[in-house]
């Protein structure tokens, strides 16, 4: 393989990494640092999300992408100064169907159902409830530039939580990627509890590159996130985003 060759297939990778329904194994690795946690502020978490992709061909037109979300969850002093847990929380479990090629204009679309499992180890870190929803995703790719939204609503609909659950999900991202395949991403992450009726959102910056270990492609990267919004008891202030991909390209 030619250095150019060898160039073109790396920043193909990394297009395809800033697409959220392309057609790429990947399993990232995401780990968040919060704190400014519970009635006396003093509250911190760690949650690490390990967010497996896999795509499958339906036929030469469509493909399914399965997107999981598992959180490992440390807490500290959440809700209240002495308490904290640590496990597994509610795995997130998004299928998308999306058409193989972008339409007419050169957008990338994606449609179908989201579920939440109730797999928390705890009844701490997670609802203990089994819901359901649609969700979307709608992005563009020109030149160096990737811009979209993906969004979601979970509606439970069973389980023995206390508190039911009914959040939408908006996700508008932004993302650069320059010629050695360094990425720039600016995206929120809001998520609005139509029972509370609050917001959570949280502004992201991360830059990510593109590199080879031995024979495995791999992304790490590294950002801050600011807390623009969120719930009385919730995190305040400047967070961290740690993240490693691991790709496994056809």
């Amino acid at each position: 393989m030619s250095a150019l060759q060898a160039a073109e297939d790396s920043t193909d990778l990394a297009k395809k990494l800033a697409n959220p329904v392309a057609a790429l194994i990947s399993v990232p690795i995401q780990a968040n640092y919060d704190d400014g946690f519970g009635a006396d502020g003093d509250g911190s978490v760690w949650r690490v999300n390990v967010q497996p992709v896999i795509p499958v061909s339906l036929d030469e037109d469509w493909n399914l992408i399965s997107r999981t979300i598992l959180p490992l969850i440390d807490q500290s002093d959440v809700p209240f100064a002495g308490l904290g847990e640590s496990g597994v929380g509610d795995v997130v479990q998004s299928l998308f169907f999306s058409p193989v090629e972008a339409s007419e204009s050169g957008w990338i679309l994606g449609a179908g159902p989201v579920f939440l499992l109730p797999t928390a180890s705890d009844e701490a870190l997670g609802a203990d409830k089994w819901g359901a929803g649609p969700t979307g995703i709608a992005l563009k790719q020109t030149g160096p530039w990737t811009y979209g939204v993906l969004v979601n609503h979970i509606e439970s609909f069973a389980g023995s939580g206390d508190q039911d659950v009914s959040a939408t999900f908006l996700q508008p991202f932004l993302t650069y990627i320059t010629g050695t395949q360094t990425t720039f991403a600016l995206n929120t992450e809001s998520t609005y509890d139509w029972d509370s009726r609050q917001w959570s959102t949280p502004i992201n910056l991360n830059v990510a590159q593109l590199l080879r270990v031995g024979g495995q492609m791999l992304q790490v990267g590294a950002g801050a996130r600011y807390w623009a919004e969120s719930p009385q008891g919730g995190p305040e202030g400047w967070g961290l985003r740690l993240n490693v991909t691991l790709l496994f390209p056809r």
